[in-house]
Formats: C-alpha cells, sequence, structure tokens
C-alpha cells in the first residue's frame, strides 16, 4: 500500500504546478502519458510490419493506369475529372496554420508602433495597451501589469516581465523581489511612491519563462513610449534583459551593470544605468554589494553629484 503524501509535500508539488503555470484540471485522475505513447508506437510498429491487405474481387479496385478503362464504342474512356475544392478552401497539405494558432509577425510590430504613437498621456497608453490584440501573452496572462508609483517621477525602473505574484495583481515588482526593491530604495532615502516602475513586456509569459525576441520587438513600443512620457532624469535597467531590448547592447549584466548609458527617447538623451535584478539577488545575495555601488551611483547622479 502505498503511503499517503505528506501535506508539505503536496503544498511544494502545487506550487510546482503553478509556477509552471498549470491552473485547470483536465481530469480527476492522472494520466500516464509515458504509457500511452508507448502504446501508440506499439500499434504503429505492428501495422508497419503487417502485410497490406488485398481487396475482394470487384469491391474497391481501380483501374490499372497502363490498362485504360474501354468504352461501349471500344476507344478508350476519358479520365474521371477532379472533384472541385469549395470556392475558399485550402489545398490539402498547405501548411496553412489554423484560425486559433495565429503567430503575430512582423505587422503585429509596427501595429504596436503606431498604437503607441496616438498615446498622449500615461492613462491613454494604458488603455490603448489593454486593447491591444497583437501580443498572444495576453491571451494566458491574468492581468495587465501596467506601472506603479510617480507619473512625475525622476527616476523610473525598468524590468523584464511580471512573474507569477506580479500576474495575479495586476502591479509590477512585488513578492519578495518587490520587497527588495523596496528596501534598496529606502537604502538611498526614496520610496515606491516616488519612483516610476514598469517592465517592458507587460504581460506573464506561461510558465514564467524567458519572453521570445518576437514577443519583446512587440511590447517595445509601448515601454519605450511609457519611457517618453515619464521623462525621467535616471532611468534603471533591472536585469540585463531590459538594457539589452532598449539599448542594443549584447553585453552580459555583469559587465554591463554600473556603467552609465545614454537611452535616446528621440528628443533628448537621458542617463541610463543596467543593475542586477532583485529576483537575481534573492538567488545570490553575496551579489547585493554590486548593487548597493550602483544604486550609490543613482542617489548622486539624482542629487546632481555625478
Amino acid at each position: 500500500m502505498t503511503a499517503p503524501l505528506n501535506p508539505a509535500d503536496l503544498e511544494v508539488l502545487l506550487d510546482f504546478y503553478v509556477a509552471s503555470g498549470v491552473d485547470v484540471a483536465l481530469a480527476d485522475a492522472p494520466v500516464n502519458r509515458f504509457e500511452e505513447s508507448a502504446q501508440h508506437a506499439a500499434r504503429a510498429q505492428a501495422r508497419a510490419k503487417a502485410p497490406p491487405a488485398l481487396p475482394a474481387a470487384g469491391i474497391g479496385t481501380a483501374p490499372s493506369a497502363r490498362q485504360p478503362v474501354q468504352s461501349q464504342a471500344g476507344q478508350p474512356a476519358r479520365p474521371a475529372p477532379a472533384l472541385a475544392r469549395p470556392a475558399g478552401s485550402a489545398p490539402p497539405h498547405s501548411g496553412s496554420p489554423s484560425a486559433g494558432a495565429t503567430i503575430p509577425g512582423d505587422g503585429a510590430v509596427m501595429a504596436a508602433r503606431e498604437a503607441a504613437g496616438q498615446a498622449a498621456t500615461l492613462e491613454a497608453l494604458r488603455e490603448v495597451l489593454a486593447g491591444f490584440e497583437g501580443c498572444n501573452l495576453r491571451l494566458t496572462a491574468k492581468n495587465l501589469v501596467f506601472s506603479d508609483g510617480a507619473e512625475n517621477a525622476r527616476l523610473m525602473f525598468v524590468g523584464e516581465a511580471p512573474g507569477r505574484e506580479e500576474d495575479a495583481q495586476g502591479v509590477p515588482f512585488v513578492g519578495r523581489s518587490g520587497k527588495l526593491l523596496d528596501q534598496m530604495l529606502k537604502a538611498i532615502g526614496l520610496s515606491r511612491e516616488e519612483v516610476y516602475i514598469a517592465n517592458a513586456v507587460p504581460w506573464r509569459p506561461p510558465g514564467n519563462r524567458v519572453p521570445s525576441p518576437q514577443e519583446a520587438e512587440i511590447c517595445k513600443p509601448f515601454i519605450r513610449r511609457q519611457i517618453e512620457l515619464v521623462d525621467p532624469d535616471v532611468l534603471v535597467f533591472l536585469g540585463g534583459a531590459s538594457a539589452k531590448l532598449l539599448v542594443g547592447t549584447n553585453d552580459g549584466i555583469m559587465r554591463l551593470r554600473g556603467k552609465w548609458l545614454d537611452y535616446q527617447t528621440g528628443s533628448r538623451a537621458i542617463r541610463a544605468i543596467a543593475t542586477l535584478h532583485p529576483a537575481y539577488l534573492l538567488r545570490t545575495p553575496i551579489q547585493k554589494r554590486l548593487a548597493w555601488r550602483d544604486f550609490v551611483k543613482i542617489k548622486a547622479a539624482l542629487d546632481g553629484r555625478a
């Protein structure tokens, strides 16, 4: 008899399922898909080894291509015409995707640029983004995670994409990562209410996976417009992903962090700097010393001392 699972183990398992994007049970009992696959492969192998079945005489047989059917007049009969496809139908094996599996292309990027450019305020940009259907991430996310903090802030932070807790609350940088960011701000005399926080991608990717390059490009016009409307004095990239997307650098975060960059809005250059993501610091606490050095530079820049 199998021993019952410990409640703590069940809780860990449920947390794993939630982090992986599992939120719906499709059956009352688990199904062994590995066993199903093995059975399917065995049946396919058996069919491949079996000799082909011969049709019964006069049933299902077709005239030989080398011996054309003779008409009653002794002349070869004309081949039967091919059945016409209904108008508008796709040819067999055309490879066209189904209507429910549309993958956004370059047109979605152009549509995002046009939509973002029409927003004159942050509230208008939020409404435009909420109604934008060009990014498939919105179909699996629970909430749009737009921003948090002061719209006229001098200091703006940009992360990569929301996590599970951010998706649930619709607010960027909450949970353990958010608390650590709040502590880092407090260390330089600031609070969350005095800064502006956003993400390069405003929807959580399923299972907390990394956004694809195409998804990031589709969302890029919206975060660029967000930066233009906030117009901060200092822009901080939390992690290397947002810096690579918005500045175009290929350097890793360890080489990139702590260095002043210029972010071009089209009308002016904003001082920008990359630092370590709070989630990384939670996994690697020893690197907090590097992040502290970066925040000291940020504070000096805001005070006009750097």
